[in-house]
């Protein structure tokens, strides 16, 4: 190949390695000038001299490259040789050349991954060998659809060197050997102790805590400080005691029925296979945190938690592109995300496709993540050819070109290798890489499980591999009784031990959990401040060239609505509480579909240069000591990015995230994430969130889609009290605010409260530019709050309390449709109440309402959703059991779909709800 060629290559390649990062520099406003990978000379040289040696070596190159596309279908990855090919067309001998030799000794290493010590293959057999001994025995690779030609060849040369060479000492084997030995030895214990416990053991996967303990090795001697694991059930509990210091005592606690935390926290815990930790660990001297994060039932749904948890940890660590200074490093040089998963559920959960997609964005990027696939060869009962259309459960990974290096999960050696390789990939290209450890379970999906009735064959072959002599030492022999000396221990003072609570630590020690009752936060800001957050976020520099319509309708307009202090819409209250919040040293995260201009375009909180499609942010211009604003233009996820942002926002309590759905109705993509963290995470973990959820919401006659955010599911999800008063610890909290000036508020509690919790927010779609959906500065100066309910005299009519004989009590925009029939009908004799949040119930401020009135004789619930669907059914017993009154419903009858989408039916049906709350 030309050099021209090469170097043109070598450009492309670079470019694609630092243009994200470079990117987010410039459009993002990250501070740090990243390093780039390697010596570009050096990486120029290695590509010249590897065409060169194809140019005047082709057949020995044909025959190279054949291996490494497909040595791995001859490889011996399976323990229980179920699996094995013998050949494959691809590789057969009399496809290359008879005889051919490379004269060149520079030319052999520069096409293959040799050792300095490793003498040169003379004969095609002697070729041959030595490629089926590197890619077709214990461990395998596969690269060749990197697209990149520096990655895809400096992993392929470095896995055939590692594979040449004796780089794995035996010190490394014995401490594998040791840690498997550990692992099983736990599950033996543990089916000595509780016969009848589903462990969900790590028997048949044991090399997987050789891989962690040489990975959290590994990551001290490349300097990283934080470790986030996600894992799924298998193994888990192994991991947490054999290496990350969880106590046995508490998990023995915890088999026996009692909790895992002390009794003074509110929670439930929850299952065995859940429990969670976060540790100091100590390699060559060097301390490492590790967390290992809370898990759902839902497998794989905590993959991108733990990768929003990184992305946040490296925030708070001033990692790579949110460094102070210049040229500090690369990004991801001080935090590794490390995602376990399971083969059936890695192949089968539309979660990994989407947070695989994450992995090279400029706002949800993390360096690189190390993927374990834990390789059962089964799901559940359901063997692999039923499991998956594709050849390996790891094929998902190609999608971003991520290298998968495939390993039998009980040879030691090899388990070291691929760990090494996969270390020394991500820290150079700060990219995903997927070790698939290929292993089996020993008892089937659990241990009461018979998996025989369905699996006869393969555990024929379990059962045989057991009877094999398993060679230990004794020296080990010692290190493993000890081990099982410290379980006995823990076992005997299980019942007398006192578990700690793991929550409220570190950067979350100025918190507390939430108190049964409810507090009031002064959320008001002094009104210069607000006119100078207002005139600075939509202050651009001298050269920036706004969109003339943008500069017209958005900068103008606010720069007056500022001055003036009065009519400031939606987008303007929420980027003074934004400003304000950044001004007190919050960070801030918005994230979804479209979120920098904003769906209905109301937000343009980045502005694009007309002349170069740059990108300015202005609130983070408002002072050097700020917080940061990060807005992020998601892909098209709800799980995978809603579950990211969770992960963000329950790291540290400085960080405001928000996640906005296009539309409320986007938000059941994600369904799973509020299932199992959103709304239950702090009862089940202690994991508390500040995260909030924007929806946008409301009946606008444009049919089924997007009409509702279904606020009926969230507030079903509460753990509201329909008989007695809620407090602050409610589960999540609800709101339908009608003003800019309540979600300003809204928004600004959200942080300075001293507790965390979930906020859904039914935002607005027409309101956003609604003439009579205005506020003042003054409502949102210093003194001002909140309002959970708003009173009547809120509105333009001013009522006469005693002339009031019906009371309408409705939530949201619809506040806004009954005011104006009120005032054409003049009817004075109406009063309407606006519920602006509903979870937690707002009982005291309902009932202060209801004595200003003395001669009601009729109270009606009025919604613009169906009966079936809205507030109704959350807000009738609260009203009846704790307030003491009967209410009325006017609204849409029940419908299966949240809308129709025939015009004339909706016109009709908001004429018969107006019919029944004011004839």
């Amino acid at each position: 190949m030309h050099l021209r060629i090469v170097q043109r290559r070598l450009a492309s390649i670079q470019n694609n390695l630092i243009r994200t990062y470079k990117y987010q520099s410039k459009v993002f406003g990250f501070n740090a000038q990243l390093k780039t990978i390697g010596n570009t000379n050096e990486i120029e040289k290695i590509l010249r001299d590897y065409n060169q040696a194809r140019q005047a070596n082709p057949h020995a190159a044909l025959l190279i490259d054949a291996y490494r596309k497909h040595g791995h279908r001859l490889a011996k990855i399976d323990p229980l040789g179920i699996n094995v090919n013998t050949s494959i067309p691809e590789l057969d001998q009399n496809l290359f050349t008879v005889n051919f030799h490379i004269e060149n000794e520079h030319d052999a290493r520069s096409l293959f991954g040799l050792s300095t010590e490793q003498s040169i293959p003379k004969t095609k057999d002697d070729w041959i060998r030595q490629l089926n001994e590197i890619y077709c025995q214990s461990i395998s690779l596969e690269c060749e659809y990197i697209e990149n030609d520096i990655e895809r060849l400096w992993i392929a040369r470095r896995f055939e060197q590692l594979r040449t060479s004796p780089t794995i000492s035996s010190d490394i084997q014995q401490r594998i050997a040791e840690q498997m030995r550990k692992c099983e030895t736990f599950d033996q214990f543990l089916q000595a102790k509780f016969p009848t416990l589903k462990r969900y053991s790590g028997e048949g996967a044991e090399g997987m805590m050789g891989f962690f303990d040489l990975v959290f090795k590994q990551s001290v001697q490349l300097n990283i400080e934080n470790v986030i694991v996600c894992m799924p059930h298998r193994g888990r509990n192994n991991l947490l005691v054999c290496l990350l210091n969880y106590p046995a005592a508490t998990m023995f606690r915890k088999i026996k029925g009692k909790h895992e935390f002390p009794k003074d926290v509110k929670s439930t815990g929850d299952v065995l296979s859940h429990l969670y930790t976060s540790t100091d660990l100590t390699y060559d001297g060097k301390k490492l945190h590790v967390s290992l994060i809370p898990n759902p039932s839902h497998l794989e749904a905590n993959n991108p938690v733990a990768v929003g948890k990184t992305r946040a940890c490296q925030l708070s660590l001033k990692d790579g592109h949110y460094a102070d200074t210049e040229n500090v490093g690369r990004h991801g040089d001080k935090a590794l995300c490390i995602q376990v998963h399971g083969d059936a559920s890695f192949a089968g959960q539309g979660i990994i496709p989407e947070t695989f997609q994450l992995s090279h964005l400029p706002n949800y990027s993390v360096g690189g993540s190390i993927h374990l696939v834990t390789n059962n060869q089964i799901g559940y009962t359901t063997p692999q050819h039923l499991a998956r259309s594709s050849r390996y459960c790891t094929d998902f990974a190609k999608v971003v070109n991520c290298p998968v290096i495939h390993v039998n999960g009980q040879c030691p050696v090899e388990i070291a290798q691929a760990t090494q390789l996969a270390c020394e990939y991500r820290d150079l290209f700060r990219k995903d890489i997927v070790i698939d450890l290929v292993c089996f379970r020993k008892h089937g999906h659990n241990e009461l499980d018979d998996p025989t009735f369905t699996q006869p064959s393969m555990y024929k072959k379990v059962q045989e591999y057991y009877k094999q002599e398993q060679n230990t030492n004794e020296e080990l022999n010692k290190k493993i009784q000890t081990f099982r000396n410290t379980l006995e221990e823990q076992f005997s003072i299980a019942d007398q031990y006192q578990p700690k609570a793991p929550h409220l630590q570190q950067q979350w020690s100025g918190m507390i959990q939430a108190k049964s009752t409810r507090t009031q936060w002064n959320t008001g800001l002094n009104e210069n401040l607000l006119k100078y957050i207002g005139v600075k976020s939509v202050d651009v520099p001298e050269q920036f060239q706004v969109h003339t319509t943008i500069a017209r309708s958005h900068v103008q307009k606010r720069q007056q609505r500022i001055e003036a202090g009065t009519g400031l819409d939606w987008s303007t209250a929420e980027a003074l509480a934004f400003g304000s919040l950044l001004l007190q040293g919050f960070n801030i995260r918005i994230s979804g579909q479209d979120v920098g201009r904003g769906t209905f375009s109301q937000r343009h909180g980045m502005l694009v240069n007309q002349k170069d499609d740059d990108v300015y942010i202005p609130l983070n211009g408002l002072d050097s000591k700020q917080g940061f604003l990060e807005i992020c233009n998601s892909i098209l996820s709800e799980e995978a990015v809603l579950g990211f942002d969770y992960g963000f926002s329950a790291h540290d309590p400085k960080n405001l995230v928000i996640w906005e759905a296009q539309f409320g109705d986007f938000f059941n993509g994600a369904q799973i994430i509020i299932d199992t963290y959103i709304s239950g995470g702090e009862l089940k973990f202690l994991t508390q969130s500040g995260i909030i959820m924007l929806l946008p919401h409301g009946m606008d006659g444009a049919g089924p889609e997007h009409s509702s955010c279904h606020i009926e599911r969230f507030l079903q999800m509460t753990d509201s009290k329909e008989d007695g008063i809620d407090g602050d610890d409610i589960n999540m909290q609800i709101v339908n605010p009608t003003t800019p000036a309540q979600y300003f508020h809204v928004l600004r509690r959200q942080m300075i409260r001293n507790f965390r919790k979930p906020l859904i927010v039914a935002g607005p779609k027409i309101l956003l530019r609604h003439p009579e959906c205005i506020s003042s500065l003054k409502d949102m100066a210093d003194g001002t709050r909140f309002l959970p309910v708003l009173s009547d005299n809120m509105s333009n009519t001013k009522l006469n309390p005693e002339k009031v004989k019906r009371l309408l009590f409705t939530s949201g925009k619809h506040y806004y449709t009954l005011n104006e029939e009120r005032n054409k009908r003049k009817r004075d004799d109406i009063g309407i109440i606006r519920l602006e949040e509903l979870c937690p119930f707002p009982v005291d401020e309902i009932r202060e309402e209801i004595k200003k009135y003395k001669n009601i004789k009729e109270f009606i619930w009025c919604q613009e959703e169906h009966r079936n669907q809205g507030a109704w059914f959350f807000v009738k017993p609260r009203f009846e059991n704790i307030i003491g009154i009967h209410l009325k419903y006017a609204g849409r009858d029940v419908l299966g779909t949240p809308a129709v989408a025939i015009g004339e039916v909706h016109q009709q049906e908001c004429v018969q709800i107006l019919k029944l709350a004011f004839d």
